[in-house]
């Protein structure tokens, strides 16, 4: 198990949780696979992969919005700190809870898979706080459509693209796979070099993924020498196709 380092004791909605650091050293893993793909994130499918593959998205809050939505309208009509008031913020906490627990359990799920299968894995590195940024704007310079906006702003948050991102950082280097991040523009406006111009119907997500994938290769090849890239992670002798 290792040398534990210290312990933290911590309580949420009535639970108690313990949890145990622990310090040891494990050998660098080799990834087993030979696949290399780009990630691009979306606002229809929660992330879309050069290699086809996509996950839909979760959005736990969306879900349960108008549950918790009526929970405090009836807070609201309790006195505030009486005993009624107290039960009702108590749920409405629950509520909090479970929405938080299964968006944690789906991005773990997804963050395994994709470190899992894909030995390099390519990110467009946006970020997250520039997507989700306000849409009220400015008293100088107001906001528009701050609704529809601000119902995007929520999704994407509600999706958590940033703690996927995260994970993936963590989970990559945990099974000896790269994640490399690629400052890349207009990824889905491009048909990829790969493709000529045979492929403008494709899905733009998909595209863009692709995109991401060519950029992060070309960045790869202009920054780590030759020796200092695993063989695991070479280029796979398999063509792309839409």
């Amino acid at each position: 198990m290792g040398e534990p380092k210290n312990v933290t004791i911590s309580e949420s909605c009535g639970k108690w949780f313990i949890a145990v650091q622990a310090e040891r050293e494990v050998e660098t893993p080799l990834h087993q696979s030979t696949s290399v793909v780009g990630l691009d994130w979306g606002i229809v499918r929660f992330y879309t992969l050069s290699s086809g593959e996509y996950q839909e998205q979760c959005q736990p809050l969306k879900k349960f919005l108008p549950k918790l939505a009526k929970l405090q309208r009836g807070m609201a009509l309790k006195k505030r700190f009486s005993n009624n008031w107290k039960k009702v913020k108590a749920r409405i906490a629950k509520l909090h809870h479970q929405i938080a627990n299964i968006r944690k359990d789906f991005l773990h799920q997804s963050s395994n898979d994709i470190s899992r299968n894909h030995a390099v894995v390519f990110v467009e590195d946006l970020q997250v706080k520039n997507m989700s940024k306000s849409s009220k704007g400015t008293k100088d310079q107001p906001g528009k459509q701050v609704a529809q906006k601000s119902g995007l702003n929520r999704a994407i948050l509600d999706g958590s693209p940033f703690e996927l991102r995260r994970q993936l950082v963590y989970k990559t280097q945990w099974r000896g796979s790269l994640w490399h991040p690629v400052r890349q523009q207009n990824t889905s406006r491009t048909c990829p070099e790969s493709w000529g111009c045979g492929h403008v119907s494709a899905n733009a997500d998909f595209i863009s993924a692709v995109n991401i994938r060519e950029a992060g290769l070309a960045s790869l090849a202009c920054t780590q020498p030759s020796h200092a890239v695993s063989a695991s992670w070479q280029e796979p002798t398999e063509g792309i196709h839409a």
